[in-house]
């Protein structure tokens, strides 16, 4: 049962909307994030560019609050999800991380079959009803683009599938627990041109659903899958705004610097 903190939304506020507030972070001694304040939109997809080590990958994992599970850490400011903040003593973080579901860089299936994957989550949740949990992991593989290339091979081990897929079916894991935002970090970064572009069409057709915030050092990809783009430099979100402005007449010089490839 997701926590009445997470259940509420202010008046006006769509479903999915992200508002962090001077959120900042430390791992022990070190500052990775200085009072970042961002609005992500709902049903769009942001991207997060920036340099290796400024601070996009900690901000995205600090959203479902997976950092949390490193010793040392602490943070400051908010996060807000639907109006509600997601640090709030009284949020139910495995709710949370529910609706705010987590892709990682490398694709990590469970070594399991391909149904079993899908039907994790909804088990764990209860569900137990074999006709509920097929009709969820087809619907989830269907979303994920990856239904008519392994409905014949659902009792196989998801360890047998190539690399593009294995990520496609970790995004249908994800999907199968209905989440209202989708993270990704760096999807993309170790597959091939063609498992790259389906994942990026998947992400297109996604959009009109999820909330959907990617990290990706790929300026081409940002350009081509986000609405929206935040530019992180030393932890300090420099920035934000739609793709199309960020990408062709960016407010700050340290934005087009890095844009036009002459650091990063």
């Amino acid at each position: 049962m997701v926590s009445s903190h997470l259940e509420e939304t202010e008046a006006g506020t769509a479903r999915g909307a992200i508002a962090a507030e001077r959120f900042s972070f430390w791992y022990g001694p070190k500052q990775a994030l200085f009072d970042v304040t961002l609005s992500i939109a709902p049903r769009a997809v942001t991207a997060l560019i920036g340099p290796s080590g400024c601070g996009k990958s900690t901000f995205l994992r600090s959203i479902n609050r997976m950092n949390e599970l490193l010793p040392g850490v602490r943070r400051s400011g908010s996060i807000r999800l639907d109006g509600m903040d997601v640090y709030d003593r009284g949020v139910d973080v495995v709710a949370l991380r529910q609706r705010v579901g987590m892709v990682f860089q490398r694709w990590n299936p469970f070594p399991k079959s391909v149904y079993a994957n899908v039907a994790y989550g909804p088990r764990i949740n209860g569900i137990r009803s074999r006709t509920e949990l097929d009709a969820i992991v087809e619907g989830s593989l269907r979303r994920a683009a990856l239904w008519d290339e392994v409905k014949d091979r659902l009792r196989d081990s998801a360890l047998g599938l190539s690399g593009g897929q294995q990520q496609r079916l970790c995004i249908a894991r994800a999907l199968a627990n209905e989440p209202e935002v989708l993270l990704l970090d760096e999807p993309a970064s170790a597959l091939d041109p063609i498992s790259t572009q389906k994942v990026e069409e998947l992400l297109y057709d996604l959009r009109r659903e999820l909330t959907i915030v990617i990290v990706t050092h790929n300026l081409q990809q940002a350009a081509r899958v986000s609405d929206h783009t935040a530019f992180f430099y030393l932890g300090r979100l420099v920035e934000a705004g739609p793709t199309g402005q960020l990408f062709t007449s960016p407010r700050e010089e340290r934005t087009d610097a890095y844009i036009t490839g002459r650091f990063g």
